[in-house]
């Protein structure tokens, strides 16, 4: 089969042929159908982010169709249309127990990460793993429910908002637009803060209450204005930088919660004195839990959340998609169809 491989910091994916893999017991293999492209892979390629595995198969959003089930398995069955959860915990440590696989303490698997992921043309997994999908979600809007969708849910449990409070949203990217349309889903007022008319202006038609353009406008002072001077209670930091998690400190208001989701090669540098008169609070979120997953699907399959689609294209364009998302020209999410030429 097809499939794009990483060989390491600073060097394209290379698109080769791989075997097939084949399902043990308990296990499913799922023809991909659609695989969503995310920052992470921009990580891995720049070398933020190296857990010390290659040649792997990247992409960690993943649909299709169950192709073959092995020993043992009785549900999914081939033919069923599922989306993957990427983490495979150990089922033993104190967070598998919580149902927490994401802070696995010993990961048997994590697809897309340390284990062959969705850029090829199948990819076995445990049977619990592959999530039933509704007939009425498209592959394409699918696949980045898995990582964009459920990471957005992850972060505002984290965060804990509530009816009537402001939170914002920093970085109007695939997740950005989830966490738009989750918090105002809870209540809270919605605060979309990015760089791109474009892109604010698709944040606004999903729910934001207000929109900031960090390019022409003050950011800090902006968001003081609109809270009426209290300040802001939650931000979801998406872009890591220096100046946005400067930003994001300023704009807290008393007891506001700072939720770190997107990194990069910039440290958080915080006075603790500021923290300690605001009873201020700075947290971070990874990843998601099944449960999480299953809601997302839920949650769009009801219409409750809309999942943005940039466009879909076949393996062979893996690169120049990515490239694509490093200049931030990307609205949404780019999907790949392995099937596709």
């Amino acid at each position: 089969m097809r499939a794009a491989r990483f060989y390491g910091p600073g060097k394209p994916l290379a698109i080769e042929e791989v075997p097939r893999p084949s399902p043990g017991p308990g296990e499913v293999l799922v023809r991909v159908k659609a695989a969503g492209v995310c920052h992470t892979e921009l990580h891995f390629l720049d070398g933020i982010l190296n857990l010390g595995v290659m040649p792997i198969t990247l992409g960690h959003e993943i649909a299709g169709v169950v192709e073959e089930v092995g020993p043992g398995v009785d549900d999914p069955k081939p033919g069923d249309r599922v989306i993957v959860y990427y983490y495979v915990g150990c089922g033993r440590c104190r967070h598998c127990l919580r149902g927490e696989e994401n802070l696995c303490e010993n990961p048997k698997a994590e697809y897309g990460f340390i284990t062959d992921g969705g850029y090829a043309e199948y990819v076995k997994v445990p049977a619990r793993n592959a999530v039933k999908l509704p007939d009425n979600i498209p592959f394409e809007q699918a696949a980045p429910i898995g990582c964009s969708v459920t990471t957005a849910i992850h972060a505002t449990k984290r965060a804990r908002p509530e009816m009537g409070e402001y939170v914002a949203v920093y970085g109007v990217g695939a997740v950005g637009f989830a966490l738009i349309q989750y918090n105002k889903l809870i209540g809270a007022k919605v605060i979309a803060i990015g760089r791109s008319e474009r892109k604010l202006a698709l944040a606004r038609e999903l729910g934001a209450d207000y929109v900031i353009n960090a390019r022409s406008e003050d950011v800090v002072r902006k968001a003081l204005e609109i809270t009426g001077g209290r300040g802001v209670d939650v931000v979801y930091e998406l872009v890591g930088v220096k100046e946005t998690m400067d930003n994001s400190l300023k704009m807290l208001a008393k007891r506001g919660r700072l939720v770190l989701i997107g990194y990069w090669r910039d440290k958080l540098e915080a006075n603790p004195l500021d923290l300690v008169v605001k009873e201020a609070v700075i947290t971070a979120s990874v990843g998601n839990t099944l449960e999480e997953l299953i809601e997302a699907v839920r949650l769009v399959s009801e219409g409750k959340i809309k999942v943005v689609v940039d466009r879909v294209v076949g393996l062979s364009k893996i690169n120049e998609e990515l490239e694509r998302l490093r200049r931030g020209e990307v609205v949404g999410r780019v999907v790949i169809n392995p099937e596709a030429p």
